[in-house]
């Protein structure tokens, strides 16, 4: 199995912005963790960043403050850096030629918002043939109420682990990939 650890998305509009993630507690540690496993078994890592296309959006505005990657993710050493406008990692970006020429044929999911960004890239990833293992602990969201009705934090970030666990994704926590690793 050659994998790589995808870091979806963890920029300030999570910690200082509009979007601040609540669940699950100490998300952005377990991520740090399993990129730093990552970059000493050689796993690369590829560390991906939103950007809204629109100029007049309130979040994720290219060059503000809020679109920058987390300092402690940015000083971290990573193989690639994919810039997205779109949910999924895949769309419109040489995501999956990357992946491909390496040789990897399993990716890890970490990241931010689980039931949005992650959870595509998950899907789009099983749909190109990829497995995916989804780490349920270094992924995470906050709740929301829009006209499709209202979920607390916890209960979207396990309806999306439940659901990926049908049939597109491995979940696994954080410190069970890490062992896994052997």
């Amino acid at each position: 199995m050659n994998r790589a650890l995808l870091v979806i998305d963890v920029q300030n509009e999570y910690f200082t912005g509009k979007l601040p993630v609540s669940y699950p507690s100490g998300s952005l540690d377990k991520i740090l963790r399993v990129m730093n496993t990552a970059h000493e078994k050689n796993i690369p890592v590829i560390v991906v960043r939103h950007t809204q296309p629109q100029e007049d959006t309130p979040i994720f505005k290219k060059g503000t403050p809020e679109w920058e990657l987390h300092p402690d993710v940015a000083q971290f050493p990573y193989n690639l850096l994919i810039e997205k406008s779109l949910p999924g990692s895949f769309t419109g970006t040489e995501l999956e030629a990357w992946l491909r020429d390496k040789g990897i044929d399993t990716v890890v999911i970490s990241g931010y918002m689980t039931q949005m960004c992650c959870d595509t890239t998950a899907r789009q990833a099983a749909h190109l043939g990829f497995s995916v293992e989804f780490l349920s602990d270094a992924t995470g969201t906050l709740a929301f109420q829009n006209n499709g009705g209202a979920a607390t934090d916890e209960e979207l970030h396990r309806a999306i682990l439940v659901a990926q666990d049908g049939f597109i994704s491995k979940i696994v926590s954080s410190s069970q990939w890490v062992e896994n690793l052997g």
